[in-house]
């Protein structure tokens, strides 16, 4: 494709958006803003939330995986299963029963006001660094492929990207979101089916044979239950799956605000379920599309590994012209339907939680903070993707900083099960100390692991770092007890 037609492309997708956003704005109140009036229909979030789950990231990451990895990702999608449950049946019901807007408020009413703020900061700081690295990574694909031949520096570049997704969402927020998700979630569908459909043509592989196809691969396996130090060990990943799930969906504002959004629980719960059956099969038909770009890279002689696998040969030409488009359409569509609805839930979040603008504020000037918070996020937004390209030169600095921002939901959940599931009332002023702490001592951990016994946590450095986190509200609830009683 040649530069262009993919700003052409471009174009005509935030064209689509923006329509969306005048036909879905009315009041553009914050309860609109922030809860769409709860008149969501729970099909349309259920399908929605599909493409917010696979970011950018892992539209090109997951097939990718297949030929070091084989399926063994599917471990932590079977685990996702095990996460949703428990976010329907226990999780939402709790949030509907108090009838939150932001999830950290139970935090508040639970421990205090150092716990509520602690919670929404590490979701802030984790959710504003994670979704800048999603979308710096594709703005810098489109960067190199498009915009530098074009002589456009790349702060032009973001900061018209996220100003066309700050137009879309300013006024009504996550009202948009839903439908634009669905929007998004169908591109990046479409990109894959006709990915899967091109090269299943192209290898003579037929939708009869298809499974007898997968199941005879050589780097079909998926269960993973021999060494019990690899990563990719069963019980390791599956585990951490339930756990994810829990965390990055049931206790992130990003992805809950989308259920709370649902006309009533039952809705939300239907919701989640439809989202998992389909979740699952989606995840599956991306690591199957891994085994038929590995075939099709060995035929014609396609040397590209892992990330660059997909894009080299969907953007190649040989594959059609249609592959190409739907391509270039699902990873805009991943990397900004994350973007977008990480936009509109830090507002949400800085607005209620941090300056409590619906308390501390008069109901005449609540639409307009709103409204300067979410140019100030967007402001962020654009800030922290110029440190990324600018500031760290060394990609793997960036991409831990990328994983550490993964370790801010250790405390979250810590905080949610000792609040729902124990009577312990940790000491409020002590609770921020013991949440910061928690990460560090598990980077500490999981490094000696790995140096002295060649043991990798893998996605299981989430669980140890909320138990950690857990085992320091105890220990401070425990000093709280011993004052109070003397």
């Amino acid at each position: 494709m040649t530069p262009l037609q993919i700003i052409f492309l471009i174009v005509a997708y935030f064209g689509v958006l923006i329509l969306i956003s005048y036909f879905t704005n009315q009041s553009g109140n914050n309860d609109e803003f922030f809860k769409a009036n709860r008149q969501s229909p729970w099909y349309l979030v259920a399908f929605g939330m599909i493409g917010a789950s696979l970011s950018g990231v892992t539209f090109i990451s997951i097939p990718g995986t297949v030929e070091f990895d084989q399926f063994s990702y599917f471990q932590v999608v079977l685990g996702y299963t095990i996460g949703y449950a428990v976010i329907s049946l226990v999780l939402l019901p709790l949030y509907y029963r108090l009838n939150l807007t932001s999830i950290y408020t139970y935090l508040g009413s639970r421990f205090g006001n150092y716990a509520y703020k602690t919670g929404a900061w590490f979701f802030i700081l984790s959710r504003l660094v994670g979704a800048s690295f999603r979308l710096f990574l594709v703005a810098n694909v489109l960067q190199l492929i498009v915009f530098d031949q074009l002589n456009v520096p790349f702060y032009v570049t973001v900061s018209v990207t996220v100003f066309l997704i700050w137009l879309y969402t300013f006024k009504s927020g996550i009202k948009t979101i839903v439908w634009t998700d669905s929007l998004q979630t169908l591109f990046m569908l479409l990109a894959l089916g006709v990915s899967i459909y091109y090269l299943s043509e192209d290898l003579g592989i037929s939708t009869k044979n298809m499974f007898q196809y997968l199941g005879n691969h050589e780097h079909f396996q998926v269960f993973f239950t021999e060494n019990v130090n690899s990563p990719n060990y069963f019980w390791k990943q599956f585990i951490s799956g339930a756990f994810i799930a829990i965390v990055m969906t049931g206790l992130d504002q990003d992805m809950m605000q989308k259920n709370l959004t649902c006309k009533n629980l039952k809705d939300a719960q239907k919701n989640i379920l439809w989202f998992t059956l389909t979740l699952t099969v989606v995840n599956f038909l991306f690591l199957s599309l891994g085994l038929l770009l590995i075939d099709y890279a060995e035929i014609h002689q396609i040397t590209a590994e892992r990330d660059e696998l997909f894009p080299s040969i969907a953007t190649s030409g040989n594959m059609g012209f249609a592959v190409a488009v739907f391509f270039v359409l699902g990873l805009i569509a991943a990397a900004y339907s994350s973007a977008d609805s990480a936009l509109t839930s830090l507002t949400t979040s800085f607005s209620i939680d941090i300056l409590a603008i619906e308390t501390k504020v008069k109901k005449s000037k609540q639409v307009m903070y709103r409204k300067f918070i979410h140019i100030g996020i967007s402001i962020v937004f654009i800030g922290v993707m110029m440190v990324f390209r600018y500031a760290i030169k060394d990609e793997s600095v960036i991409i831990k900083l990328f994983e550490f921002a993964g370790y801010t939901y250790g405390p979250i959940l810590a905080m949610f099960c000792i609040g729902m599931f124990t009577k312990f009332r940790p000491t409020d002023k002590l609770i921020p100390i013991v949440a910061i702490a928690a990460p560090v001592i598990t980077y500490l951990i999981s490094w000696w692991a790995k140096d002295s016994f060649n043991f990798e946590f893998g996605f299981f450095v989430l669980i140890l770092n909320a138990l950690i986190c857990s085992i320091g509200l105890v220990l401070i609830s425990l000093k709280h007890d011993q004052s109070t009683s003397t």
